[in-house]
């Protein structure tokens, strides 16, 4: 039997789960990205739909699907999430296509490195062998003494940790010999 101590904290954890939160990580993600030398997978902000539409040309954002008002907003909130618990970001790299750009640069992190290696290839727009081995091997050459973060696309994520991600979070992984390993998630909501 339940005492009023135990329903009291069941209350009050009811009611924090229901309040809005910016930054979901445990506090051991957290600690791991303040010490540094990890690699950020984050999936580009909200942008609703799915793919690009046709007629689509990378070069031109006006063709692509793009992000939201919801999507920028959960971008500037990741990039104050970061800045607020002194994050060290050492550099920022994103695919070409615009709603990773702008989520990269929504995020105010740092300069934005533009690199094929972060492109989509949903829909065969790419290799992804090629660009899945390359994405592994510049996660497990990384030594630097902040983190890295990579903004990229759901289907690069998923072939490099065998599973999905929502728009804006983050999958934090360290880098070993050959590859790399999980530490942890980051959700960040537009709140």
């Amino acid at each position: 039997m339940p005492t009023l101590r135990h329903l009291t904290l069941i209350l009050l954890l009811c009611v924090l789960g229901a309040l809005p939160i910016s930054a979901q990580a445990n506090d051991a993600t957290w600690q791991a990205l303040k010490e540094g030398g990890l690699v950020i997978l984050m999936r580009h902000s909200l942008a609703p739909g799915i793919g690009d539409p046709p007629g689509f040309e990378r070069d031109r954002c006006d063709t692509q699907r793009n992000l939201s008002t919801a999507g920028r907003n959960q971008a500037e909130a990741a990039g104050r999430a970061f800045r607020e618990r002194d994050i060290p970001i050492a550099a920022v790299y994103s695919s070409r296509w615009c709603r990773a750009l702008d989520t990269a640069e929504l995020m105010a992190l740092g300069p934005v490195t533009l690199t094929p290696w972060l492109d989509s290839f949903f829909r065969g727009r790419g290799d992804q062998e090629f660009i899945t081995q390359t994405a592994q091997e510049q996660i497990a050459a990384w030594q630097g003494s902040g983190n890295l973060l990579l903004v990229t696309h759901q289907v690069n994520i998923t072939a490099l940790i065998g599973g999905g991600v929502g728009s804006g979070e983050m999958i934090v992984v360290r880098p070993t010999d050959d590859s790399f390993r999980v530490v942890g998630r980051v959700r960040i909501s537009g709140q």
